[in-house]
């Protein structure tokens, strides 16, 4: 990392798609630091430099070789249309990625540029996931990957990978907050008009059936429940709120959000048990009772189960190192 400036390296393939490759360099390229200053220098490297194809009508020049890798203290590899060097072999762009592994960079995929990070090797044995409609042929060519199909992204520490182009963002900002803690990537989805964290997984981007109008949709029952996290919501309730029976209101429900009722009011109560461990300086057993969790023991099971941690080794890694929101004080969790 020279002169503190964190530098991302964005592997440009033959067929890469647009979007993928400007998320990195839009979400990156706007973290500041609290006197701002730029946090990370991003820079787009291929296997020969110059003009290459994008998934459009047109070409991207992209200034550096893979070289850059050498010097990267982040790798991304964006999705590309072109299938190549996506089983395992030793070529260019999968070889150069277990080099900069080797050398400690952290190697990120979006989409299926999760394909490439199993060529060079790097998820095997390990959690990933990619988009849905691929993750059924990432187990076929790679059985040593362990393919989630259900995320968005997939943290297990120097690597990461991500599910559909939008779920980019999603991995781009967790490794923002994961550098430089909540307000810095908070304030970056706010300039980017993102929301800083998208509740649920990839289940609720799978084609489902449409609900039958607009009237019987379970939206006005999940606003009430978000405004009442931290008193009983029983499903009773809920169906109550949509005049529905409660067999139909599960159905339907599940039909709109891809879960069901349980599952989405405890992933709500997590995110909420987040960002006040974020943002406030609340004890844990305080946070379990306002996120709706009632005792801490509680907090500590749901939070480990969502994410693998314990409240306290969340709140040390994701608030910042100055304290709630950071060097500037408490953020808007809701600027998005």
């Amino acid at each position: 990392m020279a002169g503190g400036v964190h530098r991302v390296a964005v592997v440009v393939r033959e067929g890469v798609l647009p979007m993928e490759l400007g998320i990195v360099h839009q979400l990156f390229g706007q973290a500041r630091s609290a006197g701002g200053a730029p946090l990370y220098e991003v820079v787009s490297c291929a296997v020969e430099p110059g003009a290459v194809r994008a998934d459009a009508d047109f070409a991207v020049a992209v200034p550096h070789g893979l070289e850059a890798l050498e010097a990267a203290d982040t790798v991304v590899v964006p999705a590309s249309h072109v299938l190549d060097e996506t089983r395992p072999g030793d070529g260019p762009v999968p070889g150069a990625l277990a080099a900069a592994a080797g050398r400690g960079a952290r190697v990120a995929s979006v989409c299926t540029g999760a394909f490439v990070l199993a060529a060079a090797g790097l998820l095997e044995g390990r959690r990933a996931t990619t988009h849905w409609l691929s993750c059924a042929r990432l187990v076929e060519m790679f059985p040593g990957v362990r393919v989630d199909a259900a995320v968005l992204f997939v943290d297990e520490g120097a690597v990461l990978t991500s599910a559909g182009e939008a779920a980019g963002v999603d991995l781009c900002l967790h490794m923002i907050r994961r550098d430089h803690g909540a307000a810095v990537a908070g304030d970056v989805a706010r300039r980017t008009v993102v929301p800083p964290h998208r509740e649920g997984g990839q289940a609720q981007f799978v084609a489902l059936p449409v609900p039958e109008s607009r009237e019987s949709s379970t939206g006005a029952a999940r606003a009430w429940a978000l405004e009442r996290l931290d008193r009983p919501v029983t499903l009773a309730r809920l169906a109550a709120r949509s005049s529905m029976s409660v067999r139909t209101f599960t159905r339907r429900f599940r039909q709109e959000t891809g879960v069901s009722p349980q599952v989405w009011l405890a992933a709500q109560r997590v995110q909420a048990a987040r960002r006040l461990l974020e943002e406030t300086d609340l004890p844990v057993d305080r946070v379990a009772e306002r996120a709706g969790f009632g005792t801490a023991a509680s907090l500590r099971a749901h939070l480990h189960a969502a994410i693998g941690v314990s409240p306290s080794s969340y709140r040390a890694t994701f608030r910042g190192p100055e304290g709630p929101g950071g060097p500037e004080g408490p953020q808007d969790p809701g600027g998005a």
